[in-house]
């Protein structure tokens, strides 16, 4: 398996350097950014499998730098923040971000949110999930409506997987949260508020399938 490339877009220093030095020791392949122009000369350029990306940088700030990666990618995107406001995690998942860091953070934190967020496939049988014209690929973690192929992030696709295998049954959202984020996220509840709304919409026609289930959450309707 070849080597996964994650691009470090942190303006402090010490922190960048941190974070590369647990990271090379991980295997991974790192590259650091010092400023929201480096970061982005180095996506274009290296095809990074991941991104690490503080949200205040010079330059261009990280809300710049996420949009322009998904103008482009779907890769993981795990963002660093010095805010704990709810409405800024909010605001950084509508324009596509799959996982927040609070500073002060814990390495070891930093480090297992990545590995969960490049965990593509494994432990999972060669298997697909069928839903009309829609195939959800495990193996390859790929989306698919006919021919056209969903740019997903990796907790879109998730949760696509999620209401897949809970076909017609309602999932209040602390359920779609555990299963997506996993029991020890403590983020807002209108985190899963807003990634459906994302994937709906990346779905189109199908997205009206996912629907509201009100004073519970959601449930996808029978195909």
């Amino acid at each position: 398996m070849s080597t996964k490339k994650i691009l470090v877009a942190e303006d402090e220093e010490k922190i960048r350097e941190l974070l590369t030095v647990y990271l090379k020791k991980e295997g991974y392949l790192v590259y650091g950014a010092r400023n929201g122009k480096e970061a982005l000369e180095i996506f274009d350029l290296e095809d990074p499998d991941a991104v690490i990306l503080d949200v205040m940088m010079p330059e261009y700030d990280g809300w710049t730098i996420l949009k322009r990666i998904r103008k482009k990618s779907s890769l993981p995107v795990l963002m660093l923040t010095a805010r704990e406001e709810e409405e800024d995690k909010l605001f950084g998942f509508e324009l596509g971000a799959d996982d927040y860091v609070t500073k002060p953070f814990s390495v070891k934190e930093v480090i297992a949110r990545i590995k969960a967020l490049l965990k593509r496939g494994k432990d999972t049988e060669d298997r697909t999930l069928t839903y009309g014209e829609l195939i959800l690929d495990l193996e390859q973690h790929e989306a698919r409506i006919g021919e056209e192929k969903l740019s997903l992030t990796p907790k879109e696709f998730d949760l696509l997987q999620v209401f897949l295998e809970n076909k017609t049954h309602a999932l209040t959202r602390d359920q779609i949260l555990n299963k997506v984020w996993g029991f020890d996220y403590y983020g807002d509840l209108r985190t899963v508020d807003t990634h459906v709304k994302r994937l709906r919409k990346k779905m189109g026609g199908l997205g009206e399938k996912i629907v509201t289930v009100r004073g519970i959450g959601y449930r996808l309707e029978e195909e």
